[in-house]
């Protein structure tokens, strides 16, 4: 069967509401905490990698599960709005939508999630057809969706023996256990984690996110880590390269890293090399801060190569 779509997304879609930045630690006791910006937007690791690769000329589909619910119908319409299909995105009448609270502190910021109708998401949501007519399938959010993650091994061989290519962003482990991606692994093609996700999926072995890079990438994917301002570093078994931050003017890093994996798949399905590929990528997530949100400012093809030269470096 042909390839309808550039990249299928599988996973999490919930709003986000993004509250910042706090200039002292949050305060219980019933007390008033001003900030100076706040913003309801598209949320979910899969969810804003969808919108950042359709915003980069990508044809992408959308599978996963919201409720059917009025915050349900805002993902539905936003991510229709922003080019996405999401014919594959169900509406559980069971199960409210996933909530996010995001609140930023300088650099850093603390994730509240209610989970909503993450756990119910499964395989059997993903029609067929998507998966035998996509190039590329991503996940992500792997340990905030069970019942998907046993299911992804096999629902990653369906779409690589329909010759599509597949990557994975597991997002932080709120059991902290970081454990069973040893199947799923086998059948990645690419995998997305930040620095701190790298060094703590590849264990007590990690002494720095290079080696972390290099554990993981020996367990079968091309691993590309996110390292914030720094860039991005990858390894493919037997190389290391490294890409250099880019300086923008930064007001988010909400969802930096979910618009890095849309420029790095987005870069890998055009044939670019990996140094020019993970350049693009760096710049795609750089880009995506200049505003609030993690899709206000997502950048198109243009903008990113306009930052990014053919050696893979970035222009100011």
């Amino acid at each position: 069967m042909p390839h309808r779509f550039d990249l299928l997304v599988i996973g999490d879609a919930n709003p986000d509401v993004i509250l910042g930045p706090l200039a002292e630690p949050l305060a219980f006791g019933q007390r008033e905490q001003l900030v100076a910006d706040g913003s309801f937007t598209v949320g979910g690791s899969a969810a804003i990698m969808a919108c950042g690769a359709a915003r980069l000329g990508l044809k992408v589909a959308f599978a996963g599960r919201v409720g059917d619910d009025d915050a349900g119908r805002y993902l539905r319409d936003a991510l229709s709005g922003r080019g996405v299909d999401t014919r594959a995105l169900l509406m559980d009448p069971d199960l409210p939508t996933p909530l996010t609270v995001v609140l930023t502190r300088g650099e850093d910021r603390a994730v509240l999630t209610s989970p909503g109708t993450l756990a119910a998401v499964r395989g059997a949501d993903v029609p067929d057809d998507l998966l035998s007519s996509a190039r590329h399938v991503h996940s992500a959010s792997y340990f905030l969706q069970p019942a998907l993650a046993a299911d992804l091994p096999a629902l990653l061989q369906t779409a690589r023996s329909h010759g599509a290519t597949t990557s994975l962003d597991t997002q932080d482990d709120p059991s902290g256990r970081w454990a069973g991606l040893d199947a799923v692994l086998a059948r990645t093609d690419i995998l997305l984690p930040n620095a701190r996700e790298a060094r703590l999926l590849a264990g007590a072995e990690a002494s720095s996110t290079a080696e972390a890079a290099r554990l993981l990438a020996a367990r079968g994917p091309l691993v590309a880590v996110k390292n914030g301002a720094e860039g991005a570093l990858c390894h493919d078994r037997r190389t290391l390269i490294a890409a250099p931050g880019l300086t923008v003017g930064v007001k988010d890093t909400v969802g930096a890293g979910d618009s890095f994996d849309a420029g790095f798949v987005a870069a890998v399905l055009d044939g670019l090399p990996t140094e020019e590929a993970l350049a693009f990528a760096v710049a795609c997530g750089a880009l995506s801060t200049r505003a609030h949100g993690g899709t206000a400012a997502q950048p198109t093809r243009d903008e990113a190569l306009a930052r990014t030269t053919r050696t893979g470096a970035h222009l100011s």
